[in-house]
């Protein structure tokens, strides 16, 4: 989609970090936004980033609701009339272990997560077929290519959103439709304070896991990602990766796919036993 001036899109989780960016991001180029998400006070701060730039229209919407996510669709071919984009960025964070999750937090994560992106999909694919063209943008993550211990439900929901992205392209590859599929490495944004963490490696705590993300894992800032983001878009490109982490933890897995679980396991260990000793 070369040319984003006078297109609309929608966006999941855009009360902050990369579905707000996207959101400013989109309005510097001339696109018509309909941006949602669970914090209306964050999305009526985004919505005043913006200002009158664009047409912006707001919508309170839980992306686990089935319900909620197709009453925005409806509410966006209202306000605007027609969609060109989604982009289904809504996401949380747990911190537990798979042995120790309880059933209702992996759930949780997986109905924003994974089933988010199921229906925004879902809701969203019969409107933008009625366009001369139309994208879906899927965030999965480097955790949907490379796993690290104690983030096992998140990494579950990333590479289902992989596989199921992936499909999606195979699947719509002689339409009007383009897929991307967009595979974040660390990025600064609020995910990691606003994490559910019921267990950590080495008892460590929130706060000491806050500082070790800002310090060693979280390079790029949001509003960097949206920019790659969207040139990825702009280019139609299938996958997406976002951060010079990204791409070096994803060819080095694709190169050494048993070294790199096994090397991913005992960095995260280090880091976080270094990271508990200082807290």
């Amino acid at each position: 989609m070369k040319q984003l001036k006078n297109k609309v899109a929608a966006i999941t989780g855009a009360a902050s970090g990369i579905g707000r960016m996207l959101a400013v991001g989109l309005s510097k180029e001339g696109c018509h936004l309909a941006i949602s998400d669970i914090d209306e006070k964050g999305l009526a701060e985004t919505r005043n980033m913006i200002g009158d730039r664009v047409n912006i229209s707001t919508h309170k919407v839980d992306v686990a609701r089935q319900e909620d996510v197709f009453r925005f669709a409806e509410e966006t071919i209202a306000h605007h009339g027609g969609v060109d984009m989604i982009f289904n960025n809504a996401g949380v964070s747990l911190g537990d272990f798979l042995e120790t999750v309880p059933l209702a937090d992996f759930k949780w994560l997986m109905g924003i997560d994974f089933w988010g992106v199921v229906h925004g999909t879902m809701a969203f694919l019969p409107l933008l077929k009625k366009r001369p063209e139309g994208h879906i943008i899927n965030i999965s993550s480097i955790n949907g290519i490379l796993s690290n211990p104690n983030n096992g439900p998140y990494c579950a929901a990333k590479f289902a959103v992989k596989g199921y992205t992936e499909t999606l392209y195979q699947e719509l590859m002689d339409t009007n439709i383009h897929v991307s599929c967009v595979h974040p490495g660390g990025i600064k944004t609020n995910i990691g304070r606003n994490a559910r963490v019921n267990r950590a490696l080495y008892n460590i705590t929130k706060d000491s896991a806050v500082e070790l993300y800002d310090k060693e894992l979280f390079k790029t800032t949001a509003e960097q990602a949206a920019g790659i983001i969207i040139s990825g878009v702009k280019r139609n490109e299938r996958r997406i990766m976002v951060g010079n982490d990204a791409k070096v933890a994803d060819m080095l897995t694709r190169l050494f796919p048993k070294t790199m679980v096994w090397l991913c396991a005992v960095v995260t260990r280090r880091l976080a036993k270094k990271y508990a000793a200082n807290s």
